[in-house]
């Protein structure tokens, strides 16, 4: 039985494939090469992927589609907003860190909203990835997915780019600032 509350409305639907379709014919730099009519065909065979692209838009993260796994046909789509998604701001790294802390809990962690959107947090390798496309976060960070070895000593490591460099920082995993949030990549 599908989850009933990650369902959308036909409207909702028409609504981000709309969204998506004049972003793609906006910034095809990112995708040199693509069609959109096959990508289109990509999320008709795989509609649950839309309520997670519709999740993506709805937190302020702009996805956009950004590359194609030749091994498996996968569209990858990422986070593409200048900075990191409002809507995804202010939150610690994971679940153990969002438990850890005592007094002023934030709402969430990135790889919980992560996972409860069905999306993957970007790797460092992902983000500069990105950062080839663009220029990200000259103003925010992002958190990204850490190493187990850091996230055992009670760290985690984020990014962002400033003086047209993109830089890899740490901090504890319990910390969380407004201008902090993270990026996600879905593949379709």
């Amino acid at each position: 039985m599908k989850d009933e509350k990650k369902q959308l409305s036909l409207e909702q639907r028409e609504e981000i494939v709309k969204t998506l379709k004049a972003r793609f014919e906006k910034n095809m730099n990112r995708h040199k090469g693509f069609e959109w009519e096959q990508i289109l065909a990509k999320l008709e065979e795989n509609p649950e992927k839309l309520w997670s692209l519709h999740q993506m838009e709805a937190t302020e993260g702009e996805p956009d589609v950004v590359g194609l796994d030749a091994n498996t046909g996968e569209y990858i789509f990422m986070d593409c907003s200048a900075e990191s998604p409002k809507g995804r701001r202010s939150v610690c790294y994971d679940h153990e860190a969002l438990e850890s802390r005592k007094q002023h809990k934030p709402q969430n962690s990135a790889i919980g909203m992560a996972t409860d959107m069905g999306i993957e947090i970007l790797t460092e390798e992902q983000y500069r990835e990105l950062q080839k496309l663009g220029s990200f976060d000259t103003k925010t960070s992002s958190w990204v997915k850490t190493p187990d070895n850091i996230r055992k000593l009670g760290g985690a490591i984020f990014c962002d780019r400033r003086y047209d460099t993109v830089f890899v920082y740490h901090n504890g995993a319990e910390s969380y600032y407004a201008a902090r949030g993270f990026r996600g990549s879905l593949r379709v």
